[in-house]
């Protein structure tokens, strides 16, 4: 299996810290708001990803944070005449929700920046023990981001190009513009923790490097995030990770790239900034997790109203071949029949087709078409054939559900069919045996007039 490298900017074979187990550490959101549909395509992404990774054999330890202290949840909170504590809690209930019906898993662990205080505390401390951080008069700590002779190598800009953008704030001390914040002296009406350099919150990237540390090791196998993150976020954490802890903090570095809308850069100035819960209510959830995975995951995608009903269209033509296999197997005889080898044979060349898809860099379109050309195949061979074997669709349905599940799609269960709806189409099947045709025609529209159409096949009535 490879995986695209940020740091070397190249495929590389994945080798895990110990063998058959991957650490894996995701930049979650910052918990003052819904997430928009940005935030949904890595929180998609990595966790298809840990899917596969499972699915190949892995134990994956999987963390991903919850930033519940930040200026931005502090500024909701005054708007809000609320309290920051109010705030996250909100937000990450509405997250959970999102992330339910994007068919998201939890992380193996959701750690909160305000759980891990302490530890936050001791880290900053190391490194100002060992020279890498300075306080200053107004009780913050900074960074200082020339003592770290690597700073740039994962962003692939060296120092002197990065110092040229960065500059001073006003009520900043700071020894040279690029430090950034490990620890901020309390502001009147903020919350605030008890340090050595006193009352203050923690800084934002110093919050992920500790809880990695705390929950997975010095050294980890995966970070990952958006392409936003690659500076100054990540670049800071492996500052902070690595002249803390003396060691590699992590191995492989995966970023997913931008989305925009209608080929624009999302943002609310341009009044097309939209959340997940927008798009949700209008097309449902699954449309927007097929979308996220329908392209490279390192592309660059783009949303769009005809984009999301194209996503939406797709589904239900994965759904079609479900429901009609789910059918046949209840309604088909038992015994194989001659022939029906060569039908699984072909129908597993589509499951090693998305294998070598998923292996090469965790390629998701791939994936897809390959889930794709299996529906096709079983709509031929299966669906369209009178009375394949039980057996054989049994297999089919549990090949494609396998692939399906890997990519975290299909995940709706059908709705099961009334009793009365039943009786009509078994009174109306009678009616077409016995040729009865204007009955048959009389119950069609009964039940279409209850918004069911109906479709008859050579297996069998299904319902559409």
């Amino acid at each position: 299996m490879k995986i695209y490298n940020t740091m070397t900017r190249q495929k590389e074979e994945l080798q895990t810290i110990t063998p058959n187990e991957v650490k894996i550490y995701a930049c979650g959101p910052t918990v003052y708001n819904f997430i928009h549909i940005g935030n949904a395509r890595p929180i998609c992404v990595f966790d298809t990803f840990r899917r596969y990774l499972e699915y190949r054999g892995y134990k994956v330890t999987f963390v991903q944070n919850f930033t519940d202290i930040d200026d931005k949840i502090i500024k909701r909170a005054n708007e809000e005449n609320s309290d920051y504590l109010t705030v996250s809690e909100k937000y990450i209930a509405e997250y959970k929700k999102d992330a339910k019906g994007l068919n998201v898993r939890e992380a193996s662990v959701h750690p909160r920046a305000t759980e891990n205080v302490q530890q936050i505390i001791d880290m900053v401390k190391t490194l100002e023990e060992k020279g890498y951080a300075y306080s200053t008069e107004y009780g913050d700590v900074y960074f200082r981001t020339n003592k770290f002779k690597e700073y740039g190598k994962l962003s692939h800009q060296p120092l002197e190009d990065l110092e040229a953008g960065a500059r001073i704030q006003i009520g900043e001390t700071k020894e040279d513009p690029m430090d950034f914040a490990l620890w901020k002296g309390a502001k009147p009406g903020e919350p605030s923790w008890d340090s050595p350099w006193g009352k203050g919150r923690p800084g934002w990237h110093i919050e992920c490097s500790t809880m990695a540390k705390r929950y997975l090791g010095e050294t980890i196998d995966i970070h990952c995030g958006g392409q936003d993150l690659v500076f100054p976020h990540h670049e800071n954490e492996i500052a902070q990770s690595e002249c803390c802890n003396g060691v590699p903090f992590a191995h492989y570095w995966m970023h997913n790239g931008y989305i925009n809308v209608d080929n624009k850069k999302m943002s609310k100035s341009l009044n097309n900034f939209f959340t997940v819960r927008d798009v949700a209510e209008k097309y449902g959830y699954e449309p927007i997790r097929y979308l996220m995975l329908s392209s490279h995951y390192r592309s660059p995608i783009n949303y769009s109203v005809d984009i999301i009903e194209q996503c939406k269209s797709a589904l239900e033509r994965l759904y079609n071949c479900r429901d009609d296999l789910e059918f046949l197997m209840k309604n088909s005889p038992s015994g194989e029949k001659d022939g029906e080898d060569k039908i699984k044979e072909l129908l597993l060349t589509h499951k090693a087709d998305f294998i070598t898809a998923m292996d090469d860099d965790f390629n998701t379109a791939d994936g897809i078409t390959a889930l794709f050309e299996l529906a096709r195949d079983i709509n031929s061979n299966i669906n369209a054939q009178t009375k394949p074997s039980k057996e054989l669709c049994e297999f089919a349905l549990n090949l494609y559900k396998e692939i399906a599940g890997v990519l975290g799609l299909l995940y709706a269960e059908k709705d099961g069919v009334a009793d009365d709806v039943q009786a009509l189409i078994e009174q109306r099947n009678t009616a077409r045996k016995n040729k009865d045709w204007a009955m048959a025609d009389k119950i069609r529209d009964e039940l279409k007039a209850r918004g069911i159409t109906i479709k008859d096949t050579p297996n069998g009535t299904v319902i559409v």
